[in-house]
Formats: structure tokens, C-alpha cells, sequence
């Protein structure tokens, strides 16, 4: 095996372990920086349906607080005006998801369903938990979701959700006097549900892997070839000159010509070792054949 061949399996196996490492790496930073993004669109949407659920409180239900007394409107109630809105907004970009579930709700269509299930339990056991972050993998795709509990800090709430006897006739003329209540402060009886598709973002995380591997692999090939040609004008070349030339004085034949490396290095400094050391080889032989 030669030394040029030695040298680019070095140099390669240095570059693959490299690579690796460095893949590694980048892949986590930009997954990292992918649910991130991902997390601040749900740190919008969370903040849209926010408003929207305090622009119902103070603006929409005083307005329509004596007409509710008659006939319950749910468009008073600030998680039907949240959920609605987004609803109109997934006619768009139906991959986005919304939704307040809860354990006893109101309304049937707010039921916290299998999954939701488990993550509105694991908030209830666990109030000190501010956000239940997972990804999920669907039938559909896989999903970053964030989970928000909503916990009753105001007594205002308790009014429709205690027991039927203290909730508006007109609500429980609507629902009915089995659901949504029970309710109690501090308690977390509800959550906001956010889930936003990772599809888009897997694959600008690959895409710019696959930069990445082209990148430093044409960056390593170039950088191979210029030292291939750098230790083989450097290195080999002379190297094989001097061997060249060894072996012709070894055989008897002196009319080889002395190779003459230009440079002041370590191979010129051997080079010019080489030479004085044939020319004292020479004086040497003339002697035992003059004596």
C-alpha cells in the first residue's frame, strides 16, 4: 500500500467520522430550530383566540346580556367565539388545529376525546404544568402540539357552571341540566389544544441537510485533490526520484544523474543528505579501486 493510498484512507476515515459528528449536530440545532418556529406559530394562534375570547367577555356578552336572559346565545360565551373563528380559519389551512376540550362541558361538541382525554388528565394531575408540548403521529401526518390548561380563576364562571339551579334557565333550556357543571375554582377544567403540522418543517430540515452533506462533501473532495497533488509534488514525486536514482547506484550504474529538490525543507535537506552521501559512496569506490 502506498503512501499517497495510506494517506487518503486517513484522510477519509477522519472526514466520515467528522461528517457524522457534525450531521449529528446540525441535525439537532435545526430540529431544535424548527419546533421552535413551530412553537411560536402556536404562540400566535394562542394569543388570536385569546383576544378573541376577551373581546367576547367585555365587549360581546354586555351587549347581549338582557337578550341572553330570554334566549342563551353561545356567541356570548368566549370559547364558542374562539373555536368559531378558527373554524373559518381552517376553511384555509385545514392542517392547523384548535379546540378547548374539557372533561364536563357545556356543550357536547367541547368533549375531550382519546387523546385530548389523556392530556387534560395528565394537566389535571399536575396543575403546576404550564404547557404539555408533544408530537404526534397521525394517519394524516405528524403534529407539534401544545396543551394550555384553562383553570377557573373567576367566580363569574361559576354562575353557569356550578349546579342548574344557579346556571341562566335559557342555558340550561339549550343544554340541558346534566353537563357543565360542578365546576370549581383553581380546578382546571378545560384546555386549549394547538396543533400545528410538522410536514412543512421536515422537510426544510432536510433540505438543508442534504445542503449541508453536499456542501462539506464537495468542500472535502477539493480539499483531497489539492492535497493529493500537494503531497505528490511535495512528497511523493522526490521521494520516488531519490528511490529512483538509489537503485540505479545500487546495481553499479554511476552515470545517474543527482536529483536536485529546489525547496529548503525536510525533503530538500534529505535530498541534499542523499547526494553527499553518493558522492562519498563514489570517492569511497575510486579509492578500493586505486589501491
Amino acid at each position: 500500500m502506498g503512501l499517497q493510498l495510506k494517506f487518503n484512507l486517513i484522510l477519509a476515515a477522519c472526514f466520515l467520522f467528522g461528517l457524522l459528528l457534525s450531521s449529528i449536530i446540525f441535525y439537532q440545532l435545526s430540529r431544535r430550530e424548527a419546533l421552535d418556529q413551530l412553537q411560536a406559530q402556536i404562540d400566535v394562534l394562542r394569543s388570536q383566540a385569546l383576544s378573541i375570547r376577551r373581546y367576547t367577555s367585555e365587549e360581546i356578552q354586555p351587549l347581549l346580556a338582557d337578550q341572553s336572559t330570554v334566549q342563551f346565545l353561545p356567541q356570548t360565551v368566549p370559547s364558542f367565539s374562539a373555536q368559531t373563528v378558527f373554524r373559518n380559519f381552517r376553511e384555509r389551512y385545514p392542517q392547523f388545529f384548535y379546540k378547548e376540550a374539557a372533561l364536563n362541558p357545556t356543550n357536547p361538541s367541547d368533549q375531550a376525546k382519546d387523546w385530548e382525554l389523556e392530556i387534560l388528565e395528565n394537566l389535571r394531575r399536575n396543575p403546576t404544568i404550564e404547557r404539555d408540548v408533544r408530537i404526534r403521529n397521525t394517519e394524516n401526518g405528524t403534529f407539534y402540539t401544545a396543551t394550555y390548561p384553562l383553570v377557573i380563576r373567576n367566580a363569574d364562571c361559576l354562575t353557569c357552571h356550578s349546579t342548574p339551579e344557579k346556571a341562566p334557565p335559557s342555558l340550561v333550556a339549550l343544554y340541558g341540566p346534566k353537563n357543565g357543571f360542578g365546576w370549581k375554582m383553581n380546578e382546571t377544567v378545560a384546555a386549549q389544544i394547538i396543533s400545528v403540522p410538522m410536514s412543512d418543517a421536515d422537510a426544510k430540515i432536510w433540505k438543508s441537510f442534504i445542503v449541508f452533506i453536499s456542501i462539506t462533501s464537495g468542500i472535502f473532495l477539493g480539499l483531497l485533490v489539492l492535497l493529493d497533488f500537494m503531497l505528490y509534488k511535495l512528497v511523493i514525486f522526490p521521494v520516488r526520484k531519490m528511490a529512483t536514482t538509489a537503485e540505479i547506484v545500487s546495481m553499479g550504474d554511476e552515470s545517474a544523474p543527482e536529483y536536485q529538490y529546489p525547496a529548503s525543507d525536510e525533503v530538500g535537506s534529505l535530498s541534499k543528505s542523499f547526494n553527499r552521501m553518493r558522492r562519498s559512496l563514489d570517492s569511497a569506490m575510486k579509492m578500493l579501486e586505486s589501491s
